[in-house]
């Protein structure tokens, strides 16, 4: 079945964004065999700023996503781990190309389910 994956990149290429530095999130559906495909990008409103992050600002980028199971980001703290975990969302710290990361993400999700 397929799942869908948020991606925290700037240039549609490379997961270059912190979660929380995030200003959009590009939405793609993975299937089981590694392939997948774009469904949108989502426009995002950066949780977190110079000065630090609001809890509120924060449950807003994970309500923007709250339909993907899991989100591949080159950083995730350890205060959004554990809100998208309450969300049922899965985390990854993935700094690398889109491509590669939603193999891997796709052979992860294949070995749980076997």
């Amino acid at each position: 079945m397929p799942i869908k994956i948020a991606v925290a990149s700037s240039d549609g290429k490379y997961i270059n964004q912190h979660f929380g530095m995030a200003s959009q999130f590009l939405i793609f559906e993975l299937n089981e065999d590694g392939t997948h495909k774009f469904l949108e990008l989502r426009e995002n409103k950066p949780a977190c700023s110079v000065e630090g992050h609001s809890e509120l600002s924060m449950e807003e980028s994970v309500k923007l996503i709250s339909d993907c199971q899991a989100v591949l980001a080159s950083q995730i703290g350890p205060g959004a781990i554990d809100i998208l975990l309450k969300n049922n969302i899965d985390p990854y710290i993935a700094p690398t190309f889109i491509e590669d990361a939603l193999k891997q993400l796709a052979g992860l999700k294949k070995e749980k389910t076997e």
